[in-house]
């Protein structure tokens, strides 16, 4: 592994640990793929250098891999996988200068956040609302530390903090303050999420089929 790769890496193992890695600059776009909704957060400093953190966003069908981790995961835990849905990428760009030879050094990683919708067994109306108000109640230092790691936590235009969606969400038992399960998302693209959400989990077209490798363009 090389050492750009191995900072990012470290940076964001500490953070949302649930993804797969995309490898590298990955494949080509598949045809007809459009330019995804992205955010760039600010250059963050880590050791040996700095850091920007790039979100893009789905929701798309799960390539390959993505639907075969999950037919796993699902297996594992003694349920049924009913859909995947691939949420976002992360792009990370890393640039510094190695100690042993003095010169400025550029790379990066990216890595796909999915969600493997088994058949989670679902929470009760007041349990729900138990997570929803611890979620409610740590939002503000889960932020604070998610923007430690990979850069400021996202506000609109208005200055109000994008919403955190969590991957496992709070109805099928996902955990509200894990940070493995939870990252910023575009206002707009968390009501994607909601929507599509349910389909999912009732095996519906097209999250229980299989999607190209690469189903977006960065630009």
């Amino acid at each position: 592994m090389k050492l750009a790769e191995a900072v990012v890496l470290l940076v964001f193992l500490t953070g949302c640990a649930t993804t797969q890695g995309t490898g590298g600059s990955g494949p080509s776009p598949s045809p007809g793929a459009k330019p995804a909704v992205k955010k760039e957060l600010p250059w963050l400093n880590v050791p040996g250098g700095r850091m920007k953190t790039t979100l893009f966003y789905g929701p798309w069908q799960c390539r390959r891999e993505f639907m075969n981790g999950c037919q796993r995961e699902c297996a594992s835990e003694g349920y049924k996988l009913m859909g995947c849905m691939w949420l976002a990428d992360f792009k990370f760009d890393w640039e510094g200068r190695l100690i042993a030879l003095p010169v400025p050094v550029k790379d990066g990683s990216r890595y796909g956040i999915y969600h493997c919708c088994c058949n989670y067994p679902t929470l009760t109306k007041e349990q729900n609302k138990a997570r929803r108000d611890q979620w409610k109640a740590a939002m503000e230092s889960f932020r604070q530390r998610w923007s430690e790691r990979f850069g400021d936590w996202p506000t609109a235009n208005t200055g109000v903090n994008w919403p955190g969606h969590h991957i496992r969400d709070l109805w099928h038992g996902g955990n509200p303050v894990d940070p493995n399960n939870v990252f910023p998302v575009q206002p707009s693209v968390h009501d994607a999420y909601n929507r599509e959400y349910p389909a999912c989990y009732s095996a519906q077209s097209p999250w229980n089929t299989v999607g190209p490798d690469l189903p977006y363009t960065d630009n």
